[in-house]
Order: structure tokens, then sequence, then C-alpha cells
């Protein structure tokens, strides 16, 4: 298969050869130009399918070169990279016909994915280990904290244990149910999702277990129930911290016996039911405070896994979004980094929520800050300021002290790179690229 091939133009040689190597490593041929002219005279020479371009440059620059491409070549997908005190200008070429922006200092990874996405060849996602490819279809595992949560889930869905599923409201726990149901030898029977907290107390034995046409008011008619339903497959109960402390006993005796009772009935039925329960609640303190049976409680907790917040799996935010976009709809660098800088309270569901309203605010491709919900825009509250290291006194040289700072920023937060970006007041993106760039081990 021929390779997309990249014409990069710059007349900084670092740069240049270092947005070549990035995209040589992620698949793409690239060649070179020092300014404008050169660039024309290679798109001439070179046939490549994509410009990535500096703007300020001697001669022709990147904003004079696009117009010359639109002019001479069509639709050739065209980047601009651009320093902060030109992004209005970018912002205004995209109404030339740039395909997208990016903002100095580049980072390596968005560099990427605006080449792929403008050429469609989108990045191939990462596969936890030992879990096959098809298995995560429709799911969103860059992170490494959810690469081994999968991985363990994976293994876990195999067998027919019943699972607790923690986590805050919005990080995904009905995702991880379907995955569990869909990679297990059930997968061929129902998966029955129940909320136990939307269902009123007085109803939701009637809902689980089913009940006989007059047992009580309103009973006009018999009723299955969710456990008949999800005979041989899986029954989901989301929030089984509400559930009623009064119906409890009915669910333990259901999972200890696999036998139930309608309401209503004296027969006991034989269900074949899976069992995953999610809830936002710490149920060892509901046990301590009786609202929740120990017995139950210990049934449930045999194998448990706990979904880390968005803002505990960074590399997924980006991807995520773009999950819940609208088709043709891209995101804009300032975008993304609103995205990434942001503190998601709401987690996933907060995400999903941003990125469609975004969509339906924006009326170009392109999605702007200006089309994200305000949280997301405002500035965040003044960074830490590290304390003066006199070491670094005696650096003679910007680059000598930006090496020092990022080294002591990554050992004071024992290489958290989100705190150690905190700590120095840049972005997180500003430091992956630094310590890219200056070969930084934490």
């Amino acid at each position: 298969m021929l390779k997309n091939k990249i014409l990069i133009v710059d007349d900084d040689n670092g740069n240049r050869k270092l947005y070549s190597r990035t995209l040589n490593a992620a698949g793409f041929e690239t060649v070179e130009a020092v300014d404008g002219i050169d660039a024309l005279q290679e798109i001439e020479a070179a046939n490549p399918q994509m410009v990535v371009s500096d703007v300020r440059m001697p001669g022709i620059d990147g904003l004079e070169l696009l117009q010359q491409v639109r002019e001479r070549h069509g639709n050739l997908p065209f980047l601009l990279v651009t320093a902060h005190a030109d992004v209005r200008g970018a912002v205004n070429a995209l109404k030339l016909g740039a395909v997208d922006y990016l903002e100095k200092p580049v980072d390596l990874d968005e560099l990427v994915t605006a080449v792929s996405d403008a050429l469609g060849t989108p990045s191939a996602r990462s596969v936890p280990e030992n879990v096959p490819p098809e298995a995560m279809d429709g799911i969103i595992a860059e992170s490494p904290v959810m690469q081994s949560l999968f991985r363990d889930i994976y293994r876990v869905a195999q067998s027919d244990a019943n699972i607790l599923v923690l986590g805050e409201s919005g990080t995904g726990k009905e995702v991880i149910a379907n995955f569990i149901h869909r990679n297990s030898p059930r997968s061929g029977k129902a998966l029955v999702a129940v909320n136990c907290a939307a269902i009123p107390a007085n109803l939701l034995a009637s809902e689980l277990f089913g009940h006989e046409k007059g047992s009580f008011t309103g009973a006009t008619a018999k009723r299955t129930g969710h456990f008949r339903e999800a005979d041989g497959g899986t029954l989901f109960l989301d929030e089984i911290g509400d559930m009623p402390l009064e119906l409890q006993p009915a669910l333990l005796r259901a999972i200890e016996t696999g036998s139930i009772k309608a309401v209503g009935s004296d027969k006991e039925l034989t269900v074949d039911v899976r069992l995953v329960a999610a809830t936002n609640h710490n149920l060892h303190d509901a046990v301590k405070n009786g609202t929740f049976r120990e017995d139950l409680y210990y049934r449930l907790n045999v194998i448990t896994f706990t979904l880390p917040r968005l803002s505990e799996r960074p590399e997924d935010i980006l991807p995520l979004a773009r999950f819940f976009m609208a088709p043709g709809k891209r995101l804009s660098p300032a975008s993304a980094r609103c995205l990434q800088n942001h503190s998601w309270p709401g987690n996933i569901r907060e995400l999903s929520n941003a990125v469609q309203r975004a969509c339906i605010l924006s009326n170009a491709e392109i999605i702007l800050p200006e089309h994200l919900p305000a949280d997301l825009t405002r500035p965040a509250s003044g960074p830490q300021t590290l304390t003066p290291n006199p070491a670094l006194q005696k650096v003679q040289t910007v680059e000598a002290a930006e090496i020092a700072a990022i080294r002591s920023a990554l050992e004071k937060t024992g290489g958290n790179r989100t705190r150690a970006a905190e700590l120095l007041g840049i972005s997180r993106r500003a430091l992956l690229y630094k310590v890219k760039r200056y070969e930084i081990i934490p």
C-alpha cells in the first residue's frame, strides 16, 4: 500500500525535521521545503497528498502559500502551524480553505491526528494485551489505566461470575456491563438493564420479579419481570446502592438459590442469570450505616472493578470527543486544549453533552472554543509556582533552564505530567512537547 506523502514547509530546520520524524513514525512519507517558493516547486515535483506549513517564513509566508496552493492545486489539504499571536489570522485562513491549524509548540500527537483526520486515515486505536480487536468495538481505551482495566474485564467476562462495577456518575458503568455481556458465553441471550434509582420503591419488586394479575392495585395483567427476561443472559442492576433495604433479602435469595417468586405468587421459579451490578455509592459505608445488607454486599463484591474519573484518564479525552462528534466535524487545536484542560466533574457524560452542543452550534466543519460551554473556556485558576532552586541560578541558557525546571517539576510530582504542567504554569500538551524535544526521561 502506498504511503500518503506530506510536504513539511518551515524555515526552522529543527521543527521541520521533528515534524518529519513524527509523521514518518506514524506511517507517512514526508518531503521538506525551507520556504514558500521551495514548497511550490516541491508540490510540482513530489505531488504530495497534503501540506503542513508554518505561517511566518521569509518571502512567501504560510498564508500566501495557502492562497497560491488553492489557485494552482485546488483542494490539496493544507495544515497551518502558527504562533499564538497569529491565531486570529489562522482562523481566518480556514475560510481560505485550510483544513486546520496547530498552535506552537506543536503537540506531536495532535499533529498526527490532524494529518490523519484530513486524509481520512484515522489513527489506529490501541487494543489491550490479549484482547481481540473486535471485542473493543465502540470502546475508547487509549490510556494505560483503561487498557489494564479492559484487559482484566475481558478475562472475567469469559467466566460466569457476578460482577460489581464502581465509579462516579458518568464514568461509563453501563458501557462496561455491555462489554461484559457481549464478550461472555451469554452473549446470544438478552442483556436487561434496570436503573434501581429510577423505579419507585413500591414497584421495584414487581419490575424485578414480576407479578400476578390482581396482586396489587393497578396490576391489571400478569408481568414477567426482568429476572425472567434475562434468563440465560445478563441482568444489569444500575445504581444498586439505591435499592430499598426491604427488597434486598429477595435479591440475595435470587443470587444464592437462583430462584424467585413473583409478587402475589407462592410458586418458585428457577432462573439462570448472570448479575452485573453498579453504583456510585460507597457500599462499604452503606453497610456501616445500615442501609445496605452486609451479606448482599459480600455476594456482590466477589469481583469488583472501579472506573476512574475522566480526569484520571486524560489520554482518552480527545478520542472520546471525536467518537461523540457529528460526521464531518473536527476540533480546532484550541478547542482540543480546552477539552484537555477541563477537570470534567461530570465525567464522560459531561464530555458527550459538551461535544454534541458544540456540533449543533458550529455552522462550519471546525469546532472553535466559542462553540464549547463557557466553563470549558474560562482561564484556569492561577498556576502554582515552583520553589526557587538555587542550582537553577547557575544555568546560563534558556534551554538548560527549561530542562532543569521540567525535571524538577516531574520529580516533585512523582512523574505525574499533568501536575507537573500545573506547577510550571504551562499546558500538559506543551510539557509533553518539551519532554519529547529535550528527550527528558522522568
